[in-house]
Protein backbone atom coordinates (compact mmCIF):
# COMPACT_ATOMS: atom_id res chain seq x y z
CA UNK A 1 0.00 0.00 0.00
CA UNK A 2 3.02 2.53 0.43
CA UNK A 3 4.53 1.25 -2.58
CA UNK A 4 0.91 2.75 -4.44
CA UNK A 5 0.74 5.96 -2.38
CA UNK A 6 4.35 6.73 -3.09
CA UNK A 7 3.94 6.17 -6.50
CA UNK A 8 0.62 7.91 -6.56
CA UNK A 9 2.38 10.83 -4.91
CA UNK A 10 5.20 10.76 -7.54
CA UNK A 11 2.70 11.44 -10.65
CA UNK A 12 0.85 14.17 -9.20
CA UNK A 13 4.37 15.99 -8.28
CA UNK A 14 5.77 15.24 -11.95
CA UNK A 15 2.13 16.34 -13.51
CA UNK A 16 2.60 19.68 -11.15
CA UNK A 17 6.10 20.76 -12.75
CA UNK A 18 4.96 19.84 -16.30
CA UNK A 19 2.09 21.56 -15.99
CA UNK A 20 3.99 24.57 -14.71
CA UNK A 21 5.74 25.08 -17.80
CA UNK A 22 2.90 24.46 -20.03
CA UNK A 23 3.95 24.21 -23.09
CA UNK A 24 6.95 26.56 -23.16
CA UNK A 25 9.92 26.11 -25.38
CA UNK A 26 13.08 26.86 -22.79
CA UNK A 27 16.44 28.72 -24.80
CA UNK A 28 18.89 28.65 -23.11
CA UNK A 29 22.31 30.49 -24.20
CA UNK A 30 24.47 34.05 -24.65
CA UNK A 31 22.69 37.18 -26.02
CA UNK A 32 24.28 38.26 -29.05
CA UNK A 33 21.48 40.16 -30.64
CA UNK A 34 19.37 42.72 -28.86
CA UNK A 35 16.40 44.28 -31.12
CA UNK A 36 13.76 46.42 -30.55
CA UNK A 37 11.65 43.97 -29.89
CA UNK A 38 13.78 40.42 -30.05
CA UNK A 39 16.74 39.04 -28.60
CA UNK A 40 19.00 36.87 -30.19
CA UNK A 41 20.86 33.82 -28.15
CA UNK A 42 23.41 31.73 -29.22
CA UNK A 43 22.41 28.33 -27.88
CA UNK A 44 24.27 25.78 -26.08
CA UNK A 45 24.26 23.31 -29.36
CA UNK A 46 25.78 26.24 -31.47
CA UNK A 47 22.77 27.70 -33.06
CA UNK A 48 20.81 31.05 -32.84
CA UNK A 49 17.74 31.63 -31.77
CA UNK A 50 16.16 34.96 -31.99
CA UNK A 51 13.27 35.53 -29.99
CA UNK A 52 10.56 38.08 -29.18
CA UNK A 53 9.27 39.99 -26.89
CA UNK A 54 6.44 43.05 -25.57
CA UNK A 55 5.48 44.62 -22.98
CA UNK A 56 4.09 41.34 -21.56
CA UNK A 57 7.18 39.75 -21.11
CA UNK A 58 8.78 39.33 -17.38
CA UNK A 59 12.04 39.94 -17.20
CA UNK A 60 13.95 38.80 -13.85
CA UNK A 61 17.87 39.10 -13.08
CA UNK A 62 18.85 36.44 -10.19
CA UNK A 63 15.37 36.99 -8.02
CA UNK A 64 14.44 40.53 -8.75
CA UNK A 65 12.23 42.10 -11.58
CA UNK A 66 14.41 43.59 -14.43
CA UNK A 67 14.05 44.92 -18.19
CA UNK A 68 15.23 44.55 -21.36
CA UNK A 69 17.66 47.80 -20.23
CA UNK A 70 19.43 44.98 -18.06
CA UNK A 71 19.91 42.32 -20.89
CA UNK A 72 23.70 43.37 -22.38
CA UNK A 73 25.20 41.22 -25.48
CA UNK A 74 26.92 38.33 -23.56
CA UNK A 75 24.56 38.33 -20.99
CA UNK A 76 23.58 34.25 -20.01
CA UNK A 77 19.59 33.88 -20.46
CA UNK A 78 16.79 31.71 -20.01
CA UNK A 79 13.92 32.10 -21.91
CA UNK A 80 10.27 30.06 -21.12
CA UNK A 81 8.82 31.30 -24.69
CA UNK A 82 5.64 30.25 -26.91
CA UNK A 83 6.24 28.48 -30.00
CA UNK A 84 4.02 29.60 -32.87
CA UNK A 85 5.25 27.76 -36.05
CA UNK A 86 8.79 28.84 -36.52
CA UNK A 87 8.59 31.86 -34.43
CA UNK A 88 9.06 32.16 -30.50
CA UNK A 89 7.55 34.51 -28.08
CA UNK A 90 9.63 34.70 -24.64
CA UNK A 91 6.62 34.92 -21.48
CA UNK A 92 10.03 35.00 -19.41
CA UNK A 93 13.60 36.12 -19.93
CA UNK A 94 15.81 35.89 -17.02
CA UNK A 95 18.86 36.65 -17.12
CA UNK A 96 22.23 35.46 -15.34
CA UNK A 97 23.76 37.50 -12.48
CA UNK A 98 27.47 37.56 -12.74
CA UNK A 99 29.48 34.95 -10.85
CA UNK A 100 31.57 36.80 -8.30
CA UNK A 101 34.79 35.36 -8.97
CA UNK A 102 34.53 36.67 -12.50
CA UNK A 103 35.33 40.49 -13.18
Amino acid sequence: MKKLASILILTLLLSALAFAHGNLTHVLGTVVEIGDHSLSVKTTDGSVKVVAFDADTHFLKGASPATVKDVAIGSRVVIHAHQNGDKLHAAEVRIGTANAAQH
